[in-house]
Parts: C-alpha cells; structure tokens; sequence
C-alpha cells in the first residue's frame, strides 16, 4: 500500500474525496427517475448520499475531541448504509437493474471499509496542535491563568471586573460590578 500525503483539510482525505465521487454517481444515476419518486425515494438516496461527505467534514474540525470524531465517522457510515439501503431498494422496485447497482454498492462498500479503517485509528487523527487557533483566548481567561500561575491565594480578587469573594462558610458568590447587565451568581452548599 502506497504511503498517503498527511492530510491538512478534509478535503484531502481519500475518504472524502470517495464520498463526492459516491454522491455524484447517485445523482446521475437518479436524474432520470419517475417525478413520483422525487420525493420519497430519490431525495432520500440524495441526501443520504450526500450527507457521507458532509459527516466526515464534521468529524475532521470535532478531532480536538476523539470521541467526537469517532460519533461523526460512525454517522458518516451510517449514511453510506442507508444509501446501500435505497440503492437495493431501486432493484427492488425495478427502477434500475442490479448492474447498474452493484458499482454503487461497491463505492459505498469501499467508503465503509475507509472510515472503519479511520474510527480504528482515530487517535492518530486527533488532537492535533490547536496552538494556531484562529480565535483569541478571552481576555478573562488569561487573567485568571495568570493569577494562578503567580499562586494568587482564595480571598477577594478582581479579574476585569468580575469579582469573587469566599466566604467562611463555603459560600461563593460572583458580581460583576462593572456589568451593563448587572448579573449576579451565589451559590450557597
């Protein structure tokens, strides 16, 4: 087996690019159908055609999470299941012959045995570096990272504006007096 290129988009994964072949190959196959089943049967093998790819560009930005990419990916071969589903049931109904079929059964078997291969391996697709993050960490969050690092001890402590205050009988309670909004939190255990 040939070594692939390491994938910087989803667009460059073998798996996706097999998806938009798969959805293409539906819709010619389905052009021509009965205006009866536009509806019912060929919009569902279009949109579950079309939903494989668009499941996978979802697993590839949820790879910070593993389990998130796997969830994707399992959808992603759910939907190439359900296209399998409607391509036979097109025999079924005698709209189109099985050999006409069997390539888009084939195209849908080597989708499934693609993304089997990736939810095996999905630790090698995630948590890549997220330190290129295209969104600025919140100011407060970075406030209260630095108080940390330079050991600020509990007691009364302000943060842009949001202030905490712990009180002796394991009471907290939250103000942010400089809020437009004026909200308040306490909590009391």
């Amino acid at each position: 087996m040939s070594q692939l290129a390491h994938a910087k988009s989803f667009r460059d994964l073998l798996v996706y690019q097999k998806s938009r072949e798969l959805a293409r190959y539906v819709f010619e196959l389905f052009v021509a159908f009965p205006r009866d089943e536009i509806y019912s049967l060929t919009s569902q093998i279009r949109r579950s055609s079309c939903s494989v790819g668009a499941q996978i560009a979802e697993a590839w930005a949820k790879r910070r999470y593993e389990k998130h990419f796997v969830s994707k990916l399992t959808d992603a071969d759910g939907e190439q299941m359900e296209t399998q589903h409607w391509l036979e049931s097109a025999v079924d109904f005698g709209y189109l012959s099985s050999d006409r079929v069997a390539a888009g059964l084939e195209r849908c078997a080597e989708i499934g045995r693609l993304l089997g291969s990736m939810i095996a391996k999905a630790h090698l697709f995630c948590n890549p570096d997220f330190s290129s993050v295209r969104e600025e960490p919140a100011e407060y969050l970075e406030a209260v990272s630095k108080m940390v690092r330079i050991g600020h001890t509990p007691g009364r402590s302000v943060a842009n504006g949001l202030e905490r205050r712990t009180m002796g009988n394991s009471r907290t309670a939250y103000s942010n007096q400089g809020s437009p909004c004026g909200w308040k939190r306490s909590s009391e255990t």
